[in-house]
């Protein structure tokens, strides 16, 4: 039986700026720090399902320049197996990430480059790869055509679909039908169903949302208290886990939908999978950057392994 996951997104390169605060418009502040590093949420979750013991290949396009190079190397050393479309015509695309040096939150806007033009083209020349998956994984920064189009060809061919949507977006009942999990942090729950999320249930209600508009199930992240389970049966709240002083939120997202993804291949079952995904993201938040922040999976089951299996 299969256990490959297919992922399907967007890699750029993270510039991130740390400094007191953001400098309002026409203004120049210093800043703390700066780093260069891999980023993009496709990317970002196939490393951290690569490290944490997954079989990942992920679909992208790419330019072909310093960018490109980087993003090649940082699969290799997660040992993620790239499906690459070369775009000469573009440019790898870049991240401007701002963070907030007193608390580690983070502001972020993407510009995506060849990965924009992911395309439907691009999704079935890789048919076969996406149907034989054991778990398909996609977001919302490549255009929307593709990712429906990959999620329909998964689930025809039996993959467990997960969708994260972000950045949220307007999406069609018909796409939100193919998800057998769908997985927004509580500003993106909010921007997709309408309803707020400042509390457990509120989470609930809007993972009832979605649940009526054709989801399979629904995972709320909700950043410091952890994650909220709804599939119309159960309804779970794992508390989120303990690993260190938090230093940067960035890829906290990224991290549980990659530990998610993984812990779904192996054939855990989706409460397990959460509580796998809520220990990734402890652990990334615990370090710098996004992608180099993703944990192995010794870490995360060492985590799992002390902590209380809590849940409400």
């Amino acid at each position: 039986m299969s256990q490959t996951i297919v992922i399907l997104g967007v890699f750029v390169a993270d510039t991130a700026y740390r400094a007191e605060r953001q400098p309002k418009m026409g203004e120049t502040i210093l800043g703390r720090s700066f780093a260069l590093g891999p980023g993009g949420k496709g990317s970002n979750q196939s490393v951290a399902a690569a490290m944490a013991g997954g079989d990942v290949h992920f679909i992208t396009r790419l330019g072909c320049d310093p960018f490109a190079d980087m993003a090649r190397a940082t699969w290799a050393r997660a040992g993620v197996t790239p499906e690459v479309t070369e775009d000469a015509e573009s440019y790898t695309g870049a991240a401007y990430i701002f963070i907030e040096d007193a608390t580690g939150n983070n502001a972020i806007i993407i510009s995506p480059g060849a990965a924009g033009r992911i395309s439907v083209s691009d999704v079935e020349a890789r048919a076969e790869l996406i149907g034989n998956a054991a778990v398909f994984v996609t977001q919302l920064e490549q255009p929307m055509a593709a990712a429906h189009r990959a999620l329909e060809i998964a689930r025809a061919g039996g993959a467990k679909t997960i969708l994260n949507p972000a950045p949220a977006a307007a999406i069609a009942p018909e796409m939100l039908a193919l998800c057998d999990y769908v997985t927004p942090n509580e500003s993106e729950a909010e921007g997709i169903t309408g309803l707020p999320v400042t509390s457990i249930a509120e989470a609930k209600a809007a993972a009832g949302k979605l649940l009526s508009q054709g989801v399979g199930a629904a995972i709320i992240t909700l950043g410091e208290n952890g994650a909220l389970y709804h599939d119309g049966q159960q309804t779970v709240h794992v508390p989120v886990f303990s690993a260190g002083p938090v230093v940067e939120t960035t890829g906290a997202g990224d991290a549980f939908n990659g530990g998610f993804a993984a812990a779904l291949a192996r054939g855990a079952d989706p409460i397990a999978a959460v509580r796998f995904g809520c220990a990734t993201a402890a652990i990334s938040v615990t370090r710098p950057g996004t992608a180099p922040s993703m944990p192995t999976l010794a870490e995360v089951e060492a985590l799992l392994a002390r902590a209380p299996a809590a849940l409400s």
